[in-house]
């Protein structure tokens, strides 16, 4: 597009499926280059690049000859493909449909590249709902509470024949406790 010049800076932000915390620390560089080189391919630059086990964080510059949507859903399918094709996950792995997109002026760039850096940091404070819900507000997106992420529900076999018990817990306590694999009935 000649004579076309922009400085467009978007964050996405998207989860697993169910938010399941399946995004091993082992694996998780790997998964990054291989967003990197989806996004690069596709003309734009990689800023930032940070996940939690059950969400990532993308911030990049955004060349305006494609839609974000169709960005979007490169990265996440062949993402998942290729998770699904090296099997790093027990089950088969998809993200979340939808995601957030947030954009930032070139000023605000390296807090936001430091803040996407420093997500283990932030989420011993935070969920990741809260966060969500704190980007939504600050960027004043209006949203219906019955489509955004919600705390997951657990459900864990007792003792006995068809006992089993339910309860609700945010990911990062879970997190934090030191498991690496929550599964959702």
């Amino acid at each position: 597009m000649s004579n076309t010049y922009t400085q467009i800076h978007i964050l996405c932000v998207f989860a697993v499926k169910f938010r399941q915390s399946v995004i091993q620390p082992v694996w998780k560089d790997r998964l990054h280059q291989y967003i990197i080189a989806i996004v690069r391919n596709n003309g734009h630059k990689v800023i930032s690049i940070n996940n939690m086990p059950d969400h990532l964080h993308l911030f990049f510059g955004f060349r305006p000859d494609q839609s974000l949507s169709d960005l979007m859903r490169m990265v996440k399918g062949e993402s998942s493909e290729w998770i699904n094709k090296e099997r790093f996950t027990p089950s088969i792995f998809r993200w979340q449909e939808g995601y957030g997109a947030f954009s930032y002026s070139r000023s605000q760039i390296k807090v936001v590249a430091e803040y996407i850096e420093n997500q283990e940091k932030h989420h011993r404070k935070k969920t990741f709902l809260e966060e969500y819900q704190q980007f939504l507000d600050q960027f004043e997106v209006e949203y219906d509470e019955r489509y955004i992420f919600k705390p997951l529900e657990y459900v864990l076999p007792l003792q006995g024949k068809n006992s089993t018990f339910q309860y609700s817990l945010p990911n990062y306590c879970l997190y934090e406790a030191g498991f690496s694999m929550l599964y959702n009935l």
